[in-house]
This record gives C-alpha cells, structure tokens and sequence, in this order.
C-alpha cells in the first residue's frame, strides 16, 4: 500500500473489521460498495478461498465503479473468480505481488534483472505511471532478432541517449533513511551496493531472460561463478546432485572441488540411460540435476523434455548449461528446463573480449511444492533479512532475488560493468551470427569426414550423427559450431595438427568471431583421468573445434595444411 501511494495512486483500504480506522492516512471503509468515486483495480489480500466471495462483489459492481481489475495478492490463487472475471470482461491477475509487478512496469526490476517484456524505443518514466506514449499502448515485438536488440534497453531515462550507458559505480545514493532501510530490508527496489547490482548488469540480465524466456537472471564474473551460485542457492553440507558424465571438462573439476570444499556429494550418470537418471535422482539428499543442452566438446545432445519429466517425479529442478548452443538455437526452458545457465563469455558476447556468466530462473519451479526443509534458502526464514522468506515474499522471482541478495553478497563474483557493456553489444548480433556459425560448421565438417587422416567426425548436423534426429527437435535452426573430430593418428597427430594451422587459432576459449581449434586431452581435459576424458568425449585423438565466421574455404585450406603436416608415426 505504501509503495503505489508514493508512486502517485490513491490506495483505499477495505476492511469490515477497520471501518472508519486510518491506515496510512486513508480511511478505510466497510465494503466496496461505500468507496466513493471509482475503483481502477481491487486487490484481494485475504485468502484463496475467500477470494470469490470478494471477486463476485466487484463483478457486481464492475460498471458502476468502473472496475477494471481484479488482482489476488502473491499466494491467492482462485480458479473460479478467474472465470468469474473472464466471463465478465474484467482483466484478473493471480498470486503477483502489485509491488513486483508495478516495479516491473516502472522500470525498477532491471536492479535484479526481472523480465519485464517490454521493449519500446521510449524513455521509462522511472517511479512514475506508463503515460499514453508508453510502451502499455504499443504492439508486442516477440521476434528473436528484435529482442537480441533491444531487450532490456530501453532509451536512457536521464538523458534519453539511445545506446545504453556504462553505469561505472560501485556505489548508489540514498533519498533518506527510510529509503535506505526499505531497500536493505528487500521491502522496495532499487540500487544498494555494487556488489549485489548494477544497471548496465542489469540490461544485460534482463536480455538474456528475455532471450531464454525466463522469469528472471543472475549474471555473474564468469560462466564458473554462474554454476557456483546456482548450487549455492539449493545446496546445503551433505546435499547431493546428479550431473551429467558428458559435462565439459572445467566442470567436472569445479563439482569435484565443490564436493571437497563444501561437503556436497554428485552423481555422474548417462543422462541418455532413463533407468539411470531415475536411480540417481533418488538419492534422499538429491537437490537438482545438471546437464548440458548441447555437452562441450563431446556434442551430446541432451534430451531435456525426458529429463524434465524424470526431474518432476523427483520433485527437483533440471538445469541446463545452454552455453553451446545459445538461446538463438536452443531455448532448453520451452521443453522443461528449471534453471538455465550461460558462460556468456563464449558465443553471447561473441567476440572473445569479456568473461561473464548467467543463470536464468524460468520461475517454473514450485519451491512450495516440496517439503520446506528440501530447499531452505527459499522457502525458510532467511536470517540476514530478518526472518523474510524468499517464496512467501518474492514467488516465482524467489530464486533470482535470493541469487543476488545472498549469492552475490555473500560470494562475491559480481559482473563487471563494462563486460556486460561489451557482452550486450555482442548479443545485438547473436541471431546472425549463430546462422553464419552453423553455415560453416556444417561446411567444415562435411570436409572432415572425407579427409583420409580423420577417423570420425562427431557434430550433430551430419546425417551421421546419432544425435542427427534429436538435432531436428532441440536445435532446428542448426546443431552450434562447436564439435570434435578424431583423428588416425592418435595423441600424436593432434598435437601436430594444432601446432600448424595459420589462420584457426590454437586457444582454450571458443564462441568466438575466430575459428579455434584445441587438443582437450593436452589442455582442458588434462586433470582429468583416461575414463573421465573418454566419457567427456576429449580422448588422446580428439580436436575440438570452434568454428568462427570467417570464408568457410579459407578456414578449409587452413586445416588442409594442417593435415599435410602431421608426422605419421
């Protein structure tokens, strides 16, 4: 009540039981049909069950107080008032908080990087109600390349500079103390410290939910930081998760550590192997599973919508690293996926100049749904916030929130500014590239399987492929640039094949502009043992391959020098 009345709106209180009482300086009245004038939207905080009974007295009323909107608070859900409203041309909305939602509408969730499906080439009228030119008046762009664009980046309130500002601040002013305390108290939003947000962080973090059709993001230091405060957030000592075998090498390290360091325990199974999986999510500790849309660098293509309903009868969320194969190729939430995570250091930037990671909510996952005890950073009072509840309080934007105001203040690895600055202008170009990128992966890799030195070639687009079919479902516009080929001639041939090419670099990173090739078993994959590499796809013969956006018959000729110039042992 008290934030919409400091954005301008007159809120009346309705309640039998205060009639005539103040709150907050309005009079509160008996009942709707006492309030004087008209009533823009009713906002129903009492029960679910009790829900109908108010919805009906607005409905009666609808014409004579110009009811517009029915509103049940954060928690009230009723099936039936809805239908009510429908049938009766009252818009309803159901179990949001009006503060979130009006916030979204005013600009003031980017801080978390809410969601807020609006794109529009006008200012946001920050803390003020959308006026007639407003983007509430304009059609809705849904289009992939109009959201690479402008997603999360609207003209600059201020100053109305088009291109969006580089907000270098550590720091952020306070109106008074009041405003101050709302803001530590999660009770208002807004700006508190740089370590928990950023504005330009922001655009970026509402971009790509935008892109993975999420509810809200976190983006953090890099892609490794993104898992830590993914798990960080449902994990406590002794918990357990189950990850996929195919997981790039960086990973399993990192989960290794986390086991070591943290006291937290995971499964590696054969995500193709249904029987397994099921096996594996019954651990009694087992908190979520964690596969790879499209695995780094073995190319496995998990199949998320089986997965997603083994990960129900769990009750645990699936996430999906979906750094591979993008948004612009794979959207892993449309078939189930709870959480998605991004290195946004390889193809969203693009361009190989700035680390970054994500994790996107898809707000599908009913932290109440299971016992309160399974995930207690959410659905439990948190300590550093006064008892608060992050899913009593914030829903569906529990997880995105308690990411940023436990994640990121506790463990620190913030996004820097001027990466997400650097990481938005690549993601603007994200569709065309991704099309230029298979284009000449599929070309590389038809050259590959009929070279005489190679013994397999292992990309998903080739008819070849065993995952060719499950490509067509998860990944129609292309299977991704990134994938390994194996060659004759061993460990050997590898090692010489990557010491001689001119034109692909020979680097550790990919999703880069750059065509890159690496000899994992030499690098990334090094500290792990033999049967972990073969299982990772990174044996002693494997090249992975990042195709870039260079001449595809140039990146060819390179690597046909390549060849010519591997000593046969």
């Amino acid at each position: 009540m008290k934030y919409l009345q400091k954005k301008g709106y007159e809120v009346i209180p309705v309640n039998p039981g205060m009639a005539g009482k103040e709150i907050l300086g309005a009079k509160c009245y008996a009942s709707l049909a006492e309030v004087p004038g008209p009533i823009d939207m009713v906002d129903i905080f009492r029960s679910s069950d009790a829900a109908l009974e108010v919805t009906k007295d607005a409905i009666q009323r609808k014409d004579e107080k110009n009811i517009r909107v029915v509103w049940m608070q954060l928690g009230v859900r009723n099936e039936e008032a809805r239908e009510l409203c429908e049938a009766n041309g009252v818009q309803v909305v159901m179990d949001r908080c009006p503060k979130i939602e009006f916030s979204r509408l005013f600009g003031e969730l980017g801080w978390h990087g809410f969601n807020s499906g609006v794109i529009s080439s006008k200012r946001r009228q920050v803390g003020r109600a959308p006026g007639a030119g407003s983007s509430q008046s304009a059609p809705t762009f849904s289009g992939l390349e109009t959201r690479c664009v402008h997603s999360g980046t609207p003209p600059d309130a201020n100053t109305g500079a088009r291109a969006f500002p580089i907000y270098q601040t550590s720091g952020y002013v306070f109106e008074d103390v009041d405003d101050a305390a709302s803001l530590f108290n999660l009770q208002s939003f807004g700006n508190i410290y740089g370590r928990l947000s950023n504005p330009t962080v922001a655009a970026l973090e509402e971009r790509i939910c935008t892109l993975e059709g999420g509810r809200g993001a976190t983006c953090t230091a890099s892609g490794h930081a993104a898992q830590l405060v993914a798990l960080f957030t449902l994990m406590g000592p002794g918990d357990h998760f189950v990850a996929s075998k195919n997981l790039y090498g960086g990973s399993f390290n990192q989960f290794k550590k986390m086991q070591e360091k943290f006291g937290w325990t995971c499964t590696h199974v054969d995500v193709d192997d249904p029987s397994a999986v099921r096996e594996a999510l019954s651990h009694p500790r087992c908190k979520l599973l964690w596969v790879e849309s499209l695995a780094n660098p073995g190319g496995v293509i998990s199949d998320i919508e089986m997965l997603s309903g083994l990960t129900k009868e769990a009750g645990v969320p699936l996430a999906v690293d979906n750094t591979m194969a993008t948004p612009a190729l794979c959207q892993p939430g449309a078939f189930g996926a709870d959480l998605v995570v991004h290195s946004t250091t390889k193809f969203l930037s693009g361009n190989g100049t700035s680390l970054g990671g994500c994790v996107v909510d898809m707000g599908s996952f009913d932290w109440s749904s299971v016992p309160a005890d399974k995930f207690p950073s959410l659905t439990q009072p948190e300590p550093g916030y006064h008892g608060l509840t992050f899913w009593e309080s914030f829903g569906d934007l529990a997880f995105t929130t308690h990411a940023h105001t436990v994640g990121l203040r506790d463990l620190g690895p913030t996004m820097a500014p001027m990466n997400a600055f650097l990481t938005l202008l690549g993601t603007e170009t994200l569709a065309l590239r991704m099309d230029r990128h298979v284009e000449n992966a599929s070309k590389v890799a038809t050259f590959l399987e009929a070279q005489p030195e190679v013994a397999w070639v292992s990309y998903a687009g080739l008819e070849s492929s065993s995952y060719y079919t499950r490509a067509q479902k998860y990944l129609p516009r292309g299977a991704g640039s990134v994938f390994t080929f194996g060659l004759k001639g061993g460990y050997k041939a590898g090692v010489d094949f990557v010491e001689n090419l001119h034109l692909v670099s020979h680097v550790a990173n990919l999703g880069d502009s750059r065509s890159l090739a690496l000899h994992p078993a030499s690098t990334t994959h090094r500290q792990l043992s033999d049967e972990q590499r073969t299982a990772a796809g990174a044996g002693d013969d494997v090249i992975r391959l990042s195709i870039g956006l260079e001449t595809a018959e140039d990146i060819i000729s390179d690597m046909k020098h390549a060849f010519s110039k591997i000593v046969q042992v």
